[in-house]
């Protein structure tokens, strides 16, 4: 399971070192993409594969479904840990999601969050702001 939230800092490659404790799910590949709230996400091959056929199986004639699939496959790569557990970050994704040097990593799970520092602040404090809400009104879904 991948947890916690670490700051580091991308290179003058766009490489990002993954604290050790976060490299093993990722020994197979990483596809890196923009995500849905402004960072980019990271997936281990085997959840990325996951991933990918929930959004395969949406219906490709509705347009909501197009938007989907290019949101997400057009701006994905991947690649693999080098021998330092570095992800190299394509610069277009880096640009794309407003990215500077100081990013922080959250563990969500499945799956590695990469967010600009600043922009992370920002949206920690809004999650703060709103997660006891969302915790009732999912509560009471049921």
């Amino acid at each position: 399971m991948l947890l916690g939230e670490h700051d580091h800092s991308l290179d003058e490659k766009n490489r990002l070192t993954l604290p050790a404790k976060l490299r093993g799910p990722f020994e197979d590949g990483v596809v890196v993409t923009f995500g849905l709230d402004g960072c980019l996400e990271a997936y281990p091959r085997a959840t990325w594969d996951e991933v990918a056929g929930r959004i395969k199986s949406l219906d490709p004639l509705s347009a909501d479904s197009r938007l989907l699939r290019r949101h997400v496959f057009a701006g994905a790569s991947q690649g693999d840990l080098d021998r330092q557990g570095r992800l190299v970050v394509p610069g277009r994704l880096v640009e794309r999601a407003g990215i500077a040097r100081e990013v922080t990593v959250i563990g969500v799970h499945d799956h590695l969050e990469i967010w600009d520092r600043t922009a992370w602040r920002e949206k920690q404090r809004e999650i703060e702001g709103r997660a006891e809400d969302v915790a009732e009104r999912l509560a009471n879904r049921d």
